[in-house]
């Protein structure tokens, strides 16, 4: 039997260009006029930058001498490693924390959950700059110092927090665990909120417990939430840039310098933006596939 061909007219009208169209591009010119300025031509431009010796007039093309020169750098693998070093240990740690205190918030009511969701995402919304002062008023080395009248209390030697090789990253993971928590807390909270109260009625009929019910329904049920946060924690992290600059300026000895503050220097303090740029890509790439990875690993049954 032979088969009739479908009409092509509708076919035809999906692709044609109407007012209304054209009133829907009008509407996101400006924003992605803003997009093409502000983000597709400072990537472009790092890009192409990346392989040149840069000057101001007559940038010079050296190819890829920038990568090789980054790759044979000592100090950008000490800034890799202490970048993966920070992020490998803040951000589980503050997935878990932040996973924990939107559990504990949840029984309250909701004008009790709203006073705590403020007192946690405070710091969220102070500046990074902010914090870094008062963090370094915590670890000042001086007896006054939060930290130190602390260790006093407890009979413990007082440290120089920030200027020695021991406690100088750990101070800064520390800064992380205690005060970055508050935008991870709200998400957690909404995912919760979205959880089917039947599940946990069907839970209790078969007798589990709080616990079981944390790791059989709860966790299940957030792993979409889990995998995002977990994504822009990464990124987040390979990123850091304000707490090393303001607290420790990248020492002692370089064992604070994260590749972000690396990029910073060498722009802005050596005025090679040709190898910043260079460092820039790489990490870019290093980004994307750690991204790439996490979603391989974690996201099978994780709908986008």
């Amino acid at each position: 039997m032979r088969k009739e061909k479908a009409p092509r007219t509708l076919a035809k009208k999906q692709f044609r260009f109407t007012a209304e169209d054209g009133t829907g591009y009008l509407f996101i010119l400006f924003a992605m006029v803003i997009f093409a300025i502000f983000t597709v031509y400072p990537l472009v431009s790092a890009v192409i930058t990346s392989f040149q010796k840069y000057k101001p007039v007559g940038s010079e093309w050296i190819a890829l001498e920038n990568y090789k020169a980054t790759l044979k750098n000592a100090l950008f693998w000490k800034a890799m490693r202490n970048t993966v070093i920070y992020t490998v240990i803040t951000v589980p740690v503050s997935q878990l924390i932040a996973f924990g205190i939107a559990i504990m918030i949840m029984p309250f009511q909701k004008k009790t959950q709203t006073v705590f969701k403020a007192i946690y995402y405070i710091p969220a919304v102070a500046s990074g700059i902010a914090l870094s002062v008062v963090w370094q008023w915590i670890y000042s080395s001086s007896p006054s110092g939060l930290a130190n009248q602390i260790m006093t209390f407890f009979g413990l030697p007082t440290q120089n927090w920030l200027a020695s090789s021991k406690t100088a990253m750990l101070s800064l993971i520390l800064m992380v665990f205690l005060s970055s928590q508050g935008q991870n807390i709200i998400i957690y909270i909404a995912a919760l909120m979205g959880i089917d109260n039947s599940y946990f009625e069907a839970a209790e009929i078969d007798g589990a417990n709080f616990i079981e019910k944390v790791i059989y329904i709860v966790w299940p049920l957030c792993k979409p939430t889990t995998l995002f946060l977990l994504v822009t924690g990464v990124i987040n992290s390979f990123q850091v840039f304000v707490n090393a600059y303001m607290m420790t300026g990248g020492g002692p000895d370089n064992n604070t310098t994260m590749i972000g503050l690396l990029i910073f220097n060498n722009a802005f303090k050596y005025g090679k933006y040709g190898l910043a740029c260079a460092q820039a890509v790489l990490l870019t790439i290093v980004i994307a596939a750690l991204t790439a990875l996490q979603f391989k690993l974690n996201g099978d049954d994780v709908e986008y």
